[in-house]
């Protein structure tokens, strides 16, 4: 396993991430632990969650009984304040950019993680209420306080990453050192603004959704039913020709090179410029290993560009 600072702070992650956003709902305690255990054996270390993954916070309850006693093995990430989801906090606490809220958040963070700290506090999506300066102002009371080490965000636009690293700065506030976003082979989207914003302010880019909800772990073939019971399966509108011709493609690609298309997958959104750490979620410790298998490949730039011909970046703005 290969490790790398999280944009520019002192802060290791590996390059594939442990997403856990099955723990607690789709999976229980009990089957989510050979999942931990093996992303633990193959050297992940980043893993990702968030206060409204699983049922009622069942993600963040999962992770901290089967960490207990070995939390210092892993780089701790959760996110709070997704604008969708009621965490029955009540009006009380605030909009969920607001410090109200986020001070309610993090203490019931710690306490389902068992933790006294967390390594990244990201805020989920953006608050269209809530100031961004006090969003930063609460989140560096939580590194000043040593709740949190580093803080950063996820699914902002790259307009509202730049804004956010402005204002953090000039508040001589705890900078944001990451973004997380929907970043994969097949949708390259981030590639236009979000992605240069990060690097150019010094964050690390945590792409989520990597596989493509599946299609290209190898499982979703022109001709054939996706398999029962996958995300893919439940989400088969995702399925467009479009994608199918690129899966196809990607494919006979590594074929011939003798690279399997999760590696493409994987190590090939790995390579990319400004990307930290591979979140990638899982439900079986073979999973997991397959995942950490992946990020070992590393394109050559002449590779790099090949693959841009298959799966085409956004164009450069003008």
């Amino acid at each position: 396993m290969r490790y790398l600072p999280l944009g520019n702070s002192g802060l290791l992650v590996s390059v594939i991430g442990l997403g856990c956003n099955n723990f607690g709902g789709r999976i229980d305690v009990r089957q989510a632990r050979p999942v931990v255990d093996a992303a633990i054996d193959a050297g992940i270390t980043f893993f990702d969650t968030a206060e409204m993954y699983g049922t009622n916070g069942g993600s963040e309850l999962a992770l901290g009984e089967i960490l207990h006693g070995r939390r210092d093995k892993v780089v701790l990430a959760t996110k709070f304040g997704h604008q969708a989801v009621d965490m029955g906090y009540g009006p009380a606490a605030g909009a969920k950019g607001g410090r109200g809220y986020i001070r309610r958040a993090v203490e019931n963070s710690l306490r389902r993680l068992r933790t006294d700290y967390i390594d990244l506090y990201q805020l989920h999506t953006p608050d269209p209420l809530t100031p961004i300066e006090e969003t930063i102002a609460a989140l560096d009371e939580l590194v000043a306080a040593g709740k949190v080490r580093y803080v950063g965000h996820s699914n902002l636009t790259g307009w509202q990453a730049a804004d956010a690293a402005h204002k953090a700065a000039n508040a001589g506030a705890a900078p944001f050192i990451s973004a997380q976003n929907h970043w994969s082979l097949l949708e390259r989207g981030v590639e236009a603004e979000v992605v240069p914003a990060a690097r150019h302010f010094g964050l690390g880019v945590l792409p989520y959704y990597p596989l493509a909800n599946g299609m290209l772990t190898g499982k979703v073939r022109r001709g054939q039913a996706p398999p029962a019971g996958t995300r893919i399966a439940a989400r088969s509108a995702l399925i467009t020709d479009e994608k199918l011709d690129k899966v196809e493609a990607l494919i006979d690609w590594g074929a011939e090179r003798g690279v399997s298309l999760l590696d493409i997958a994987i190590g090939g959104l790995a390579a990319q410029p400004g990307c930290a750490s591979v979140i990638a979620g899982a439900t079986t410790a073979e999973q997991v290993a397959a995942n950490a298998a992946a990020g070992n490949w590393v394109p050559t730039p002449e590779e790099l560009e090949q693959i841009d011909k298959i799966v085409p970046p956004p164009a450069a703005p003008r």
